[in-house]
């Protein structure tokens, strides 16, 4: 199987799991079916790639806590804030990635792009701003929308918002990539 179709269904399998889970039964079923898929996600990945993740890694970890905060108290709120726990987790990391000089940002994308220094800051903002405001957004829509509502921008409307943003990106790459000399 192709590895990029294979991270991809590794990345979206236990969303599309949560989200079939929600249509069928509840949303507590899907908190249990997003919490199982998640952490077979990491395991099947480790077996597939040789390494842990980090983004999965730490996507699982706040899903099994806050999953299990739901089901333990039987209070929808803590799957409902899970999403903003982790926009707000890779912001943080992001930014204070920024604090110690380490772009976190080229090391996910540094083996396909080459940037200078400056570019590779200014897109790490710029992706640190986009999880600052996808972790507002969602508090937005939890506490004003129906749970249906969120569930569906949470399975969709992230995804879209996600590519999109990484769309919006293109040019900002295109134009501070540095090209390689040829030989």
């Amino acid at each position: 199987m192709n590895p990029q179709l294979r991270r991809s269904l590794l990345d979206f399998g236990p969303l599309l799991l949560f989200f079939i889970a929600y249509r069928v039964f509840d949303l507590y079923v899907a908190t249990g079916t997003i919490m199982v898929a998640a952490v077979a996600a990491v395991i099947l990945g480790y077996v597939l790639d040789r390494k842990l993740h980090p983004l999965p890694l730490a996507t699982a970890i706040i899903v099994v806590i806050f999953g299990g905060l739901t089901l333990y108290l039987n209070d929808k709120m803590f799957i409902k804030i899970k999403p903003t726990m982790i926009y707000s987790l890779f912001a943080v990391v992001l930014i204070g990635g920024l604090w110690f000089k380490r772009p976190f940002v080229k090391d996910i994308l540094g083996a396909a792009l080459e940037l200078e220094e400056k570019s590779w800051r200014n897109l790490t903002f710029r992706f640190a701003g986009f999880f600052a405001g996808m972790a507002i957004l969602n508090e937005l829509i939890w506490r004003h929308f129906s749970e249906k509502a969120w569930v569906n921008f949470h399975v969709f409307g992230a995804v879209a918002l996600t590519m999109l943003f990484c769309a919006s990106q293109v040019p900002f790459l295109m134009k501070h990539q540095i090209e390689k000399e040829s030989e």
